[in-house]
C-alpha cells in the first residue's frame, strides 16, 4: 500500500545542516501527495571561509553524505534529491557521474543532483549554449562548476562568485544584491544564466528575473526538484517558478 500521505511519491532530501533554504524551497514546490523528507549531512559551520579552505570545507560535507543517506532510507523512500549543490560538479561530469553512483549504490535507490538537473534544465529550455552563472562560493569552486558546464557543452561567458564567508552566511544574501548580479552578468552574449549554490534563496527572484530579462534563468533548487519530479513522471507545472515548472 502507498504512504497516505506521499501516495505518489516519497523523496528523501539530503542538505547540509547548515542550510536553511531547500527545505522551505522544496515544500514550495511540491505538488500534492509528494512528500519531502529531510536528512541533515553533519556540516559546521566554517567562519570566514577562504579559497583555500571553502574546497576542504565541501570534502567534509562530501565525506558526510553517505550517513545520511543510511539515516534518510529508514523511512523507505522513492527517492533521493540532493539540497547540496558544491559537490556535484567537481571533477566535472564524470565526477558527478561518480558521485551519482556512490549515492545510488548506497540507497538502493535513484537520485537527483544539482548538476545534473541544471544541465538538463537548459537542455529542456534549448537553444542554450553560452551561460552566465553566480554562485556563493569561491574561485576554487566556480573553477568546478566551469569545468562541469564545459563538459556538458555550455561554454561559460561569466560568472561571479559572492565569497560568503560562512555556510550560514550564503542565506543571508539579499535580492537586492542578487538583483544587481544578475544585471552585471546579463548580455547580448549569454543565452541563459544558472545560479548556483542551494542555500542561496533565489527560486522566486529567478522565475522574475526571466520576465525582465527575456531569457532563462535557472534556480539550482528549482532544477534539481523538477528533474526528481519529472524523473518520477510527475508532470504538474505550477506557476511562480519560472518556465521550468510552467512549461516543461
Amino acid at each position: 500500500m502507498p504512504d497516505v500521505q506521499g501516495w505518489r511519491a516519497k523523496f528523501g532530501v539530503l542538505g547540509p545542516s547548515t542550510n536553511t533554504i531547500v527545505q522551505p524551497d522544496f515544500d514550495a514546490m511540491r505538488p500534492m501527495g509528494v512528500t519531502n523528507h529531510y536528512s541533515r549531512i553533519f556540516t559546521p559551520n566554517a567562519n570566514a571561509v577562504s579559497n583555500e579552505s571553502s574546497r576542504a570545507g565541501t570534502e567534509v560535507i562530501a565525506g558526510n553524505v553517505l550517513d545520511a543517506v543510511r539515516s534518510v532510507m529508514t523511512c523507505k523512500p522513492d527517492y533521493l534529491v540532493m539540497g547540496m549543490s558544491a559537490v556535484t560538479f567537481f571533477d566535472g561530469a564524470k565526477g558527478a557521474d561518480a558521485f551519482v553512483k556512490k549515492v545510488e549504490d548506497e540507497a538502493g535507490v535513484k537520485i537527483s543532483v544539482g548538476s545534473h538537473a541544471c544541465a538538463a534544465a537548459l537542455n529542456a529550455y534549448g537553444g542554450v549554449r553560452k551561460i552566465a552563472f553566480l554562485s556563493p562560493y569561491w574561485p576554487v569552486i566556480n573553477a568546478e562548476v566551469k569545468q562541469y558546464f564545459g563538459d556538458m557543452g555550455f561554454e561559460t561567458v561569466r560568472e561571479t562568485c559572492l565569497q560568503c564567508q560562512s555556510w550560514t552566511a550564503i542565506a543571508e544574501v539579499t535580492e537586492e544584491t542578487l538583483r544587481g548580479v544578475l544585471r552585471q552578468l546579463d548580455g547580448d552574449d549569454v543565452d541563459a544564466i544558472v545560479q548556483v549554490g542551494t542555500n542561496l534563496s533565489m527560486v522566486r527572484l529567478a522565475a522574475a528575473a526571466e520576465m525582465w530579462l527575456g531569457k532563462p534563468v535557472v534556480a539550482i533548487n528549482t532544477a534539481t526538484y523538477w528533474h526528481a519530479l519529472r524523473a518520477n513522471g510527475i508532470k504538474d507545472q505550477m506557476q511562480g517558478f519560472g518556465r521550468l515548472l510552467s512549461d516543461f
